[in-house]
């Protein structure tokens, strides 16, 4: 079961939709991740695209994060979420869009939302096809702030960098089968 790593909401176990429809970020991965951002954290708005448990969302409400936004279509994994979100009493700094990426991306885009972090772990056999998705539709809807950061959790296997051609890889990570990929706006690279 996944757990909150740190924060004020430190050691909560989450709940996981039974069944094999969602594979949770391992405590091992999300600690290297959340140790590899956690200066961008404090106040900042959060988007956890393919939310699943909700546990990326959450860390980052735990650690400081001023907002969050979870997506995730599935009606499973959405009570997860609900109930994870009570739990950890970090229901009124979250939104919970139960619909498709698709449509969510487009949606805060007319709603003119943007983030610090965008968050994404798609399900590994389709991570290639939606780094591509999610990064165009994150650069059309001007979704990430000029110093923001997009990370993708796929499978090693996976070509993320070639699929993310809109943006700029800083740094890429492995964890066991778990590679970890994170981008930045290209224009933030020629500051």
């Amino acid at each position: 079961m996944p757990r909150v790593v740190a924060g004020k909401c430190k050691g909560t176990i989450l709940e996981a939709p039974k069944g094999e429809s969602t594979r949770p970020t391992t405590d091992k991965v999300k600690e290297a991740i959340f140790s590899s951002i956690q200066t961008r954290i404090p106040d900042s708005a959060f988007a956890d695209v393919f939310s699943g448990t909700g546990q990326m969302a959450i860390e980052a409400l735990s650690r400081g994060a001023e907002s969050a936004v979870l997506i995730d279509q599935a009606g499973t994994s959405v009570r997860s979420i609900t109930r994870n979100l009570d739990k950890t009493h970090l229901t009124s700094s979250a939104r919970l869009l139960q619909m498709t990426y698709h449509e969510a991306l487009s949606l805060l885009g007319k709603e003119g939302a943007s983030f610090d972090i965008i968050f994404m772990d798609p399900p590994y056999a389709m991570a290639e096809k939606y780094s591509k998705s999610v990064s165009e539709a994150i650069e059309k809807h001007g979704l990430l702030r000029p110093d923001g950061i997009f990370i993708v959790e796929s499978d090693t296997s996976a070509k993320i960098q070639e699929n993310v051609t809109n943006m700029t890889c800083i740094k890429s990570c492995k964890y066991g089968s778990t590679l970890v990929t994170f981008f930045v706006e290209s224009e933030t690279m020629q500051k």
